[in-house]
């Protein structure tokens, strides 16, 4: 009976080991909720240079739109998001790495980097062309879709919960497609609310204690 016990513990600490070696266990779902409520400032800063104006019908812009520095502006606003969200989330997953006495950039992580950057530049590639040819309105779909993509493309190389935040995100940047000129509110809902709700997700699953 001992020796069937040492036995398990030995499997149960080589799966340990091979987890550790191959994903990414430090992912902080404080950094999720960072990068959610750094969008929602993005969002309302957009709203507010856009002069968005909510009626019962909707929402519809004033003259922000029309506004020749419009598209550099959302192109500035949505660059500083994503710094200020990858800033936030490196420095939560390095405090939770140094808790567990790991490294925060190891080949874990860097499997997990190029995994995620793979889709997410190719879909602001994709964006940046459909900026060229003037094809606006589904560029927030776009956005949502490719992040989703890349998300769950990283999610084999992380936390299994992370893939349902992939889901929901290529979700959301499929139903906004069919609701073009809703792009803010989509990207609140995105990018802000379910990072915010994964974020506490994650905290409360592994962070908690």
């Amino acid at each position: 009976m001992m020796d069937t016990q040492q036995h398990l513990d030995t499997l149960t600490e080589i799966r340990d080991l091979m987890n550790r070696s191959s994903r990414f266990l430090s992912l902080s779902g404080l950094g999720g909720i960072w990068a959610g409520i750094a969008a929602l400032v993005g969002v309302g800063a957009a709203a507010w240079y856009l002069g968005l104006e909510i009626t019962p019908k909707g929402y519809r812009y004033l003259d922000g739109l029309h506004q020749p520095n419009a598209i550099n502006f959302l192109l500035a606003d949505a660059a500083l998001v994503f710094a200020v969200a990858l800033l936030g989330n490196y420095y939560y997953c390095a405090r939770r790495a140094k808790k567990a006495g790991r490294s925060v950039w190891d080949a874990a992580a860097q499997r997990l980097a190029i995994n995620l950057l793979i889709p997410l530049l190719s879909g602001g590639i994709f964006c940046l062309a459909m900026l060229y040819h003037g094809i606006f309105g589904l560029v927030a779909p776009a956005m949502l879709i490719f992040y989703g993509l890349a998300v769950i493309n990283a999610s084999k190389y992380t936390l299994g919960d992370v893939r349902y935040l992939g889901l929901t995100e290529v979700g959301l940047g499929i139903i906004a497609s069919f609701y073009v000129g809703y792009g803010l509110l989509f990207w609140a809902l995105g990018f802000g609310l379910a990072h915010i709700v994964y974020g506490l997700l994650m905290w409360h699953k592994y962070e908690r204690k």
